[in-house]
């Protein structure tokens, strides 16, 4: 305590606590409500008098006065450790710490990650926390008085800040953006980026958990269904996906592996959660199409693979689950060619099928791959033994039948499969095709080495000024999801943002083209599914999470240098809609604060009724999934019960004209008019035939659209277009 209170600085609150002060006296604290909260413009000393953090004792002291033999605010004296104030002192300690936490208490309890995010916006020459003394900030920390240090959120002109950066740190972050265009093109030749499609119940999560393992990002790879004993998927971090064993919401992880850096997108199978996977494949540069052996191609993998064709996306076939009763493999590479009228080069090649599945044939080095099953369930590396063809150990491991049909395979792949044309690959005419087990790990190591030898790095991307070179000098981005509460434990909102070109550093500024505002990423993050650690820099190609204090929506673009704008990712057209209701006033906030994060990233779409006297907000979603993962993640992460009450509509239609062109068309029947959450008009219908009625009898309400695109602002007039 002697030591403490030594180097406690003058005017500080624990020089206050350590004062000697009269045997018997009480010492007080004052509990002000707003002791966290500096005041802008008043000097740190004076606010702290002002909210009662000077220490008062009782009697005469009380109005202000300072008791006979007690030091004044300006002077502290080091107390022995045989003085006998030292005892009512320490306890005064602890009185202290204990009413400052209970500030706390008081409060609505707010994380870490929302205090750092409402200092996002920071007012320049205010006075803040982090401009106390070094002195005064730990004696605070050693007073308990946590809540003593927090910022405060308040807009400075045209910028949202991450944090207040002094000078000597802008320059060094300046510094930090400078790079050669050689060393920036090195950089970006060693990203690899891909999204993995699938129907449901193909082996998804199970072949990402497996690339992880192989990639050497886990040493234990988990399952979709943990037993009690093992471990889950590290993807499937959200409690219902454990749950149900399905994939809910899309995440990003990245990890390093055979010198790359790779970044993974999960992508959610169930075609009730396709709006997702639509923004996660804007994102990715590579798509690897997982099929069903068994199964073949099935209707969620034909949609998809629609999306990566649109985008031009190389994609990678890797057939799955050749451990179980499966398809002939020349049946299902002619189902590719003749479904999609894509050609098909298989990269390795199955020796049998089901209880007989011995391994594979690598047509590129010649060489058979036998696994061996183990003991681990495909949780650890699979153990493989590799020979030529004329090996005779060969003979040994495989029946005579499977050897003699794979011989007579491979010699018919070598008349009948196309070359591999590297370019035709990256530009989406070629697949690659692989056979394996992603349960057993048969193949999956061959597989990741083949892909990032194959796999296209990070390329151009079309803007409103023309193609944008991923090499590009100027960073730009784009945000393609919003996640709120990866942490359970704090209420935190989370960027996605993949980097399209240019070198990004931690505490850059940078310009948000829909509003014209500059934003400093001060707080950039490293993702691996639910976990994150800071990152400094990253480059094109890469993924990165930036807190999200309400400043970013899906689709955003940021940049630096010349403006510029990537295409919009739009809205699916629902065909589900039900009100939301919330059947316990008392929980109203919660609710509400709820809803608002819940919508914000997506997860299904709101709108609102016209009425004034009806405020239940109005869910529209693809499938009923999502109304499920909503009301499950109110009561999860919020505490609050919420009914759903469905509505008779399944087709809802953006009016293009906007309100003038409703005006217009004077009163509709056979519809219902509302808004979605930028105010624009939304006509809801019961059927197709009732679109066709409406516009065949109001042709003057213009252009009607299945889906909607968030309105970019017109910077010349500050109003949105």
């Amino acid at each position: 305590m002697a030591a403490t209170a030594a180097r406690c600085p003058r005017g500080s609150l624990l020089a206050h606590l350590t004062s000697p002060s009269p045997a018997g006296q009480h010492i007080k604290h004052s509990a002000s409500p707003h002791l966290a909260r500096p005041h802008p413009g008043v000097p740190s000393a004076h606010l702290r008098q002002r909210h009662g953090l000077s220490v008062r004792c009782s009697g005469a002291a009380s109005n202000g006065a300072v008791p006979s033999g007690t030091p004044s605010r300006a002077r502290t004296s080091p107390i022995s450790a045989a003085s006998p104030a030292v005892a009512p002192v320490e306890e005064a300690a602890d009185v202290a710490e204990r009413e400052a936490l209970a500030l706390a208490v008081d409060e609505p309890q707010r994380s870490d990650t929302e205090l750092m995010a409402e200092s996002d916006v920071e007012s320049e020459g205010e006075l803040s926390a982090g401009e106390w003394s070094d002195g005064e900030a730990e004696a605070a920390e050693e007073a308990g008085a946590r809540g003593f240090r927090r910022k405060s959120g308040r807009k400075k002109s045209g910028t949202v800040s991450g944090s207040s950066l002094s000078s000597g740190e802008e320059e060094e972050g300046d510094a930090a953006m400078e790079i050669s265009p050689e060393a920036l093109a090195k950089e970006v030749a060693k990203r690899r980026n891909f999204a993995i499609i699938s129907h449901p119940d193909a082996g998804k999560t199970t072949l990402t958990e497996k690339l992880l393992l192989y990639g050497g990002a886990i040493h234990e790879a988990g399952t979709v269904k943990a037993r009690r004993a093992a471990r889950h998927a590290t993807s499937d971090w959200m409690e219902l996906e454990k749950q149900r064993g399905i994939s809910i919401t899309s995440t990003a992880m990245v990890f390093e592996a055979k010198d790359k850096q790779i970044t993974l997108l999960d992508t959610p199978g169930h075609q009730d959660f396709g709006e997702d996977t639509y923004r996660t494949l804007a994102a990715a540069d590579n798509a690897v199409m997982l099929v069903d052996a068994g199964k073949g191609l099935e209707p969620q993998t034909r949609k998809l693979f629609e999306v990566c064709r649109m985008r031009h996306l190389p994609v990678f076939t890797f057939i799955n689950k050749m451990d179980r009763p499966a398809l002939e493999p020349l049946e299902l590479m002619d189902q590719i060619e003749k479904e999609f009228a894509l050609p098909c080069h298989p990269i390795n090649w199955p020796i049998g099928s089901g209880d007989r599945f011995k391994g594979v044939y690598d047509r590129v080095s010649g060489r058979v791959h036998v696994f061996d099953r183990g003991s681990f369930h495909g949780s650890r590396e699979v153990q493989a033994t590799v020979m030529t063809l004329d090996d005779p150990r060969l003979k040994d491991m495989v029946e005579d039948e499977l050897l003699a049909q794979l011989m007579e395979e491979v010699e018919l792949l070598e008349e009948l499969a196309p070359p591999l044309d590297i370019e035709k690959v990256h530009a989406g005419d070629l697949t690659l095709v692989y056979f394996g087990s992603a349960m057993n790990n048969f193949g999956v190591e061959l597989f990741l080495d083949s892909f990032l030898q194959h796999a296209v790095a990070p390329g151009a991307h079309d803007t409103d000024i023309g193609e944008l070179p991923a090499e590009d000098l100027n960073f730009s981005g784009f945000v393609f999801k919003l996640q709120a509460n990866m942490d359970p434990k704090h209420r935190d909102k989370v960027a996605f943002v993949r980097v399209c070109s240019g070198q990004f550093s931690k505490g850059m500024k940078v310009q948000l083209a829909r509003t014209g505002k500059t934003v400093a990423l001060s707080r950039p993050q490293k993702l691996f599914a639910q976990e994150r650690a800071v990152v400094e820099t990253g480059f094109a190609g890469d993924v990165i999470g930036l807190n999200n204090p309400g400043v970013f929506a899906i689709g955003d673009t940021i940049f630096t240098g010349p403006r510029r704008v990537f295409p919009p990712i739009p809205c699916f057209s629902p065909e589900l809609f039900a009100l939301l209701r919330n059947p316990n006033p008392s929980k109203y906030k919660q609710f509400q604060k709820g809803l608002s994060e819940l919508l914000g990233e997506g997860a299904v779409q709101v709108l609102y009724s016209n009425d004034a006297s009806r405020t239940d907000p109005i869910l529209a979603a693809v499938g009923q999934l999502q109304f499920e993962v909503v009301q499950h993640r109110l009561k999860a992460e919020y505490g609050v019960d919420a009914a759903l009450e469905p509505l008779g509509f399944t087709a809802a239609r953006w009016v293009s004209g906007g309100w003038e062109a409703v005006e217009k068309a004077g009163r509709l029947f056979n519809c219902a008019v509302v808004r979605d959450q930028w105010e624009r008009p939304v006509l809801l219908f019961r059927n197709e035939w009732n679109i066709g009625q409406l516009q065949g009898d109001h042709p003057e309400i213009g252009e009607l659209t299945p889906y909607a695109l968030p309105p970019q602002q017109d910077l010349t007039t500050g109003g949105r277009r």
